[in-house]
């Protein structure tokens, strides 16, 4: 088997961040070992980490790469480029593509597809309609993510509201139930009166009006109502509204809770006052909304109400985002530069990189039960991304690799940068280049 030797790392794993050399054989992490390697021979590459961190892989849980049905926006191949450039080295893709992933035979050639062209480790959702819980109920545990339910219409519009249909779901789902929470009687009610009031060509502010912090709490509610009914294993998307916080356990352990939550880049990121200069550009659902939200999501993360950081990835056209209000789609790219967004937090003591490395790396392992991923262990399989912190990244459209083109984070300077990313003991990104001979591996799951 191949081996390669990483040396002289600042490793941060598991709470802890020491000096260190990993040893990987063929796929997985042989050794880690704190003492020096002087005599690094026999091995058939070796990386000198020397001044930088080496970090497990970040493991996304919400991303969207469009394939099958809509292409003309991104593709498995193109977004796992972006992300294993980003150090992301899994990810769980959502089923709102054409046709929606709502079968197990649809669910199938999913997998296909990503074996055929990912970089990265992948998952996909099976997605919940008003009617096909004979579906749900048929999914492979150990192979399949978890079920998505729209409680709220999005992208796609896969919105299941029919109380029987969501009651069936939560009682009788064999895996984790991952849902997008937004009210959409007052979200409709909402745009109804000002499209009333000023027209379709509403300002980008009114977005956190329209698809409100009451919209997300009255679904979200209902949605943890129905899980402590029924012991379902809950997991909260995107979660962006201080209100909503009040929902949340802070359990001393991710893995004791049997509702857990995640808070997407974009949320921690920007307020309503960004809407002025980017516009459509951060439109997401649910809405990116106030400072107070903001300001109460970074204290739900650093005290462990919310368990993980994820992207919500998924990108349109730029001709498609530069519309008017009522017709600009809801979404933008984020994976390839997630861990550097949330590195340049660390840089403001907002945390550290320990908690980082918990949040993007760990839990999603933990909620989801991945097996073998999500931490630097022997015997794991050797999912790293090596950051260099004495190396800037300015992000320019010429170092994005997803195929829409463009970045809410574009003129960014920030203070890190992604140096090389190892799947599965192989080195697939390094300082700007891809392997395009590697393909990744589906993930399974200790359930």
């Amino acid at each position: 088997m191949k081996t390669l030797l990483i040396k002289n790392a600042t490793i941060v794993n598991e709470g802890r961040r020491f000096q260190g050399n990993i040893i990987i054989e063929g796929e997985r992490i042989k050794e880690i070992v704190t003492t020096p390697v002087d005599k690094a021979t026999g091995f058939d590459e070796i990386i000198n980490a020397e001044g930088k961190f080496v970090i497990p892989g970040v493991i996304d849980d919400q991303v969207h790469f469009r394939q099958p049905g809509l292409t003309h926006k991104a593709d498995i191949y193109t977004e796992s480029r972006a992300a294993v450039a980003g150090g992301v080295t899994s990810f769980m893709e959502m089923p709102n593509t054409q046709p929606q992933t709502t079968t197990q035979q649809l669910l199938q050639e999913k997998f296909a597809l990503g074996a055929e062209n990912s970089f990265a480790n992948y998952s996909f959702y099976i997605g919940a309609t008003n009617d096909n819980l004979s579906e749900i109920v048929k999914t492979d545990v150990k192979n399949v993510c978890g079920v998505k339910v729209f409680m709220g219409s999005s992208t796609g519009n896969m919105l299941v509201d029919n109380p029987k249909t969501l009651e069936g779901i939560f009682k009788d789902s064999p895996l984790l139930v991952a849902v997008h929470c937004e009210d959409e009687g007052t979200i409709r009610n909402n745009q109804k009166k000002y499209i009333d009031l000023l027209g379709e060509d509403l300002p980008w502010h009114y977005h956190p009006i329209i698809r409100s912090a009451e919209a997300c709490y009255r679904s979200s509610s209902l949605a943890v109502e129905m899980a402590q009914k029924h012991n379902t294993r809950l997991h909260l998307l995107h979660l962006s509204s201080a209100k909503e916080m009040r929902l949340l356990s802070g359990a001393p352990s991710t893995s004791e809770k049997r509702i857990t939550s995640e808070v997407c880049v974009h949320h921690l990121w920007f307020t309503d006052e960004d809407y002025e200069r980017y516009g459509s550009l951060i439109k997401w659902n649910p809405a990116i909304k106030y400072a107070e939200d903001r300001d109460e999501l970074w204290r739900a993360l650093l005290d462990g109400r919310l368990d993980v950081v994820a992207t919500d990835h998924a990108p349109h056209t730029i001709d498609e985002k530069r519309n008017i209000y009522t017709k600009a789609p809801s979404g933008g790219p984020l994976v390839q530069f997630s861990l550097l967004a949330m590195l340049q937090f660390t840089q403001q003591n907002r945390l550290s990189i320990e908690q980082v490395v918990e949040k993007m790396c760990h839990a999603p392992a933990k909620i989801f039960q991945v097996k073998e991923r999500g931490f630097l262990r022997p015997g794991y399989y050797a999912d790293i991304a090596i950051v260099n912190p004495n190396e800037k990244t300015q992000v320019r459209k010429e170092i994005i690799f997803s195929k829409c083109g463009w970045s809410p984070f574009e003129g960014v300077l920030f203070d890190y940068s992604v140096s090389q990313t190892i799947v599965n003991g192989v080195l697939v990104y390094n300082n700007g280049k891809i392997n395009e001979h590697f393909r990744g591996k589906a993930l399974t799951f200790e359930r």
